[in-house]
């Protein structure tokens, strides 16, 4: 067996999404003969999406390199700590904090937020995902659990609600569904702070932030109090979201927080009757901003009623049609995010474990 011919084409190996190929990141750990098996073990610092049978096109042309008549990949998933954007202390157990954000209302961020965190823990990684839209709190309607409490046991902190497999907390779990929260913005900031410094997270890959859109006062406040490691933009192809998707760029670049990329929602409506795709909103707005502020376009989503369908009723596209084109939309999102986050920051030291995938 010639590992040198072996680790270079595996050096050739590169999704797009990704910075560097295994060989170079070091996610190749182990190859050997075992009888007539080439075994390769891969040790990922992210999650991601259809790699191994992204991997299989590697093959054919190992086996020739190798002399074996078949290729098993050992694939595990030890996701990264990764260094936060600021000087916020750390929350114990969470490895990395992506925010999700919009410049105006409106354009489903929300609805990407849930769908994100769904879709990374489709892919094996363990998430959370807070609501930190105090005055609009909807992530407990979209998960299906509105009439949720979370649990304290030392009346100092509280147990997250878990739904879907996920585990989420909100100020809409704290106050009633009629009671409007009136708060000025250091009061909104301290709440937010509260609720994410007392709850018990336990060990979490990621969790995702579903900010308030705007970027005023508290989007500012709340993006240098939480120990964020990276965020995303959310827009609509048209223009004046895009403007407002820009200030949110600007923000992020302000505190210093590296911004993931674009998220374009609503790109284009496609017809259920004839598959007819109309540029409802305008074309390539999510492009122009990316290429702009040089950050990448992770994916653009339709608009689709059944997304709205799936986020009444409580069943997110990832639960209600998990095979779906829409599903796979938001799991492709996910593997870019992930990957991103990780070759785009610094990896801290941590407690590690490993989980097969």
């Amino acid at each position: 067996m010639n590992n040198e011919q072996i680790s270079a084409r595996l050096s050739q190996f590169r999704p797009p999404h990704w910075a560097q190929d295994p060989v170079s990141a070091g996610f190749v750990r182990d190859m050997s003969l075992e009888q007539d098996s080439l075994v390769i073990s891969l040790v990922l610092p992210f999650v991601d999406y259809r790699l191994e049978a992204e991997l299989r096109t590697l093959d054919a042309d190992l086996c020739r390199l190798s002399g074996a008549r078949a290729v098993r990949w050992q694939l595990s998933q030890d996701v990264a700590t990764l260094a936060q954007a600021n000087d916020a202390q750390a929350v114990p157990g969470v490895r990395n904090i992506i925010a999700v954000s919009s410049g105006k209302g409106g354009v489903g961020k929300s609805t990407t937020a849930v769908n994100l965190a769904l879709a990374l823990s489709r892919l094996g990684a363990r998430v959370g995902i807070l609501d930190a839209d105090v005055y609009g709190p909807s992530i407990p309607m979209m998960l299906g659990v509105s009439d949720a409490k979370p649990e304290s046991d030392d009346g100092k902190t509280m147990a997250p609600v878990t739904a879907h497999g996920i585990k989420a907390n909100s100020i809409g779990f704290l106050v009633g569904a009629e009671d409007a929260t009136v708060w000025r913005g250091p009061m909104a900031s301290k709440a937010l702070a509260q609720i994410l410094r007392e709850t018990r997270w336990g060990d979490l890959d990621y969790l995702v932030v579903d900010l308030p859109p705007g970027t005023g006062d508290i989007q500012i406040t709340i993006a240098q109090q939480v120990p964020t490691t990276g965020a995303l933009v959310i827009t609509t192809p048209q223009n004046v979201a895009l403007a407002d998707a820009t200030k949110g760029i600007s923000m992020f670049q302000k505190v210093n927080i590296p911004v993931l990329g674009v998220v374009e929602n609503m790109s284009y409506h496609l017809c259920s009757q004839c598959d007819h795709k109309e540029f409802l909103f305008g074309e390539g707005g999510g492009q122009r901003v990316s290429d702009e502020h040089q950050v990448p376009l992770l994916g653009q989503l339709p608009l689709d009623v059944r997304i709205c369908q799936h986020m009444d009723n409580g069943t997110p596209t990832l639960i209600a049609e998990p095979d779906g084109a829409l599903a796979q939309g938001y799991l492709n999102i996910a593997a870019r995010v992930a990957a991103g986050l990780y070759f785009s920051g610094k990896t801290i030291p941590t407690r590690l474990y490993t989980r097969q995938v």
